[in-house]
């Protein structure tokens, strides 16, 4: 992963689904996560397994964007919100998120 430089903002999730490892519902649940990369000002979208045994999260997902004002149009995009409130709150059991900026 490159290096964030000055001013650029990085979005980071480690989740956990409700839904059972390997079932139908997980596979449509992380189709509809992976579609949030096609929001205006998302860059270097990554959706992974989570393969430390050191927590209980299943998943992990990251984007960037270029400044602050990108990754807030993102945040109050409609289908974020949508993305949110319909299958986001429902459909994941735990997570933790990091917002971060270069130092």
């Amino acid at each position: 992963m490159p290096t964030l430089t000055d001013g650029r903002i990085r979005h980071g999730v480690v989740f956990t689904l409700k839904h059972a490892e390997g079932s139908a519902e997980e596979a449509d649940f992380l189709q509809a996560n992976a579609a949030l990369a096609s929001i205006p000002g998302v860059e270097a979208f990554e959706l992974m397994r989570e393969v430390s045994a050191k927590n209980d999260y299943r998943f992990a997902l990251t984007m960037e964007f270029v400044d602050r004002a990108a990754y807030d149009a993102y945040s109050a995009h409609p289908d974020h919100v949508s993305f949110v409130e319909n299958r986001w709150i429902p459909e994941v059991s735990d997570f933790l998120e990091l917002d971060s900026e270069a130092l």
